[in-house]
């Protein structure tokens, strides 16, 4: 496995105006890779900070940009086409659990519909490796805590989740009939500058700062493996080169269920750090400078109670741990949202 990517290597980016697909795009392009970028620009969220992001990367020479929608197959195969991308990094998703349950179809259609898309290009234009957005709401249900790649992940409490388990099983199946590597990575709760505006830290911020009450879940008793957005691309980086290989010999019964016989690996990235909900809060008061009024309310269908990586396969294999902590993090997010909406 080789550590370094090439630096002729091309590499597809789908979600590039998106939250981390811009961070990501960023740091690539800093490094000079030459990044092709595709995203749909829907309205999920305000359309305005997927543009001014877009706009940022459209500063760099290395980078091209296609407006497409990944349910369509013809348009995302003549992309595959035109640039025969060496790697491809899947972060395209209609993404969010409140919204998948009154949206079901949203779902469906980008993250099912969607992705078998990105895999039959995968095959028909053979790539070095597939990197694909999983998420830490595959857990769902699970109590053992740290969530490790290792435990059974079949009880979702959403359909999101259900999705996203679904995006690793599709995976499987085409690394192991076509041969295609592919990883997929458990993102945990990921916040920064530029983030999306459906995050309960990005919204906590606009109401606080506008004097109204937040709506606290569950009367604070959650916990959250919140992961800095920087420690996040960081990983995605380290991983990009470092392809999966299949283990021959590999059995359920004592092998780890997040590699298989087919060039297959799953990694959570998370901050090993679990958060709660009150102390995220009082953070982020103290950051803006301000106590917020609270409204206490019950749990949220769809929500899970606590979510905390088990990360040491990623640490053993790339010797890297996201690090960034609640109070740095929070304080570059709270200095880009002052600057940004200009508060």
């Amino acid at each position: 496995m080789g550590n370094v990517i090439n630096k002729n290597s091309k590499i597809l980016i789908t979600g590039a105006a998106g939250f981390i697909g811009f961070h990501l795009s960023t740091l690539l392009l800093d490094k000079g890779y030459q990044v092709i970028g595709v995203d749909n620009l829907n309205d999920y969220y305000d359309t305005k900070l997927k543009e001014e992001r877009l706009e940022n990367l459209q500063n760099y020479d290395n980078f091209t940009f296609h407006k497409v929608d990944l349910k369509d197959k013809q348009q995302l195969d003549a992309i595959f086409e035109t640039y025969k991308p060496d790697y491809i990094i899947s972060l395209a998703a209609q993404a969010g659990v409140r919204y998948s349950i009154t949206n079901p179809y949203a779902y469906v259609d980008s993250n099912l519909i969607g992705f078998v898309n990105i895999l039959e290009a995968c095959r028909n234009y053979p790539v070095k490796h597939l990197l694909y957005a999983s998420s830490s709401s595959v857990y769902g249900g699970n109590k053992v805590a740290p969530f490790s790649t290792n435990h059974q992940v079949d009880h979702p409490v959403s359909l999101y989740a259900a999705t996203k388990k679904s995006n690793e099983l599709m995976a499987h199946t085409y690394s192991h009939l076509y041969n295609i590597p592919t990883t997929g990575l458990r993102f945990f709760t990921v916040y920064g500058p530029w983030g999306r505006p459906d995050m309960a830290y990005f919204s906590f911020t606009k109401n606080i700062l506008a004097g109204k009450t937040i709506n606290v879940f569950n009367h604070g008793k959650m916990e959250r493996d919140f992961t800095y957005v920087d420690d996040i691309v960081e990983g995605i980086y380290k991983l990009i080169p470092l392809v999966p290989e299949p283990n021959p010999t590999w059995d359920e019964t004592k092998d780890d269920l997040s590699s298989s016989f087919a060039p297959y690996k799953i990694y959570n990235i998370g901050n090993n750090q679990p958060v709660q909900l009150m102390k995220f809060i009082s953070v982020l008061e103290d950051k803006l400078g301000i106590v917020a009024d609270k409204k206490y309310m019950d749990m949220q269908p769809g929500d899970v109670l606590r979510t905390y990586a088990n990360v040491s396969d990623l640490e053993r294999d790339i010797d890297f741990k996201p690090s960034t902590s609640i109070e740095e993090g929070l304080g570059k997010f709270v200095e880009w949202y002052r600057d940004y909406y200009n508060v």
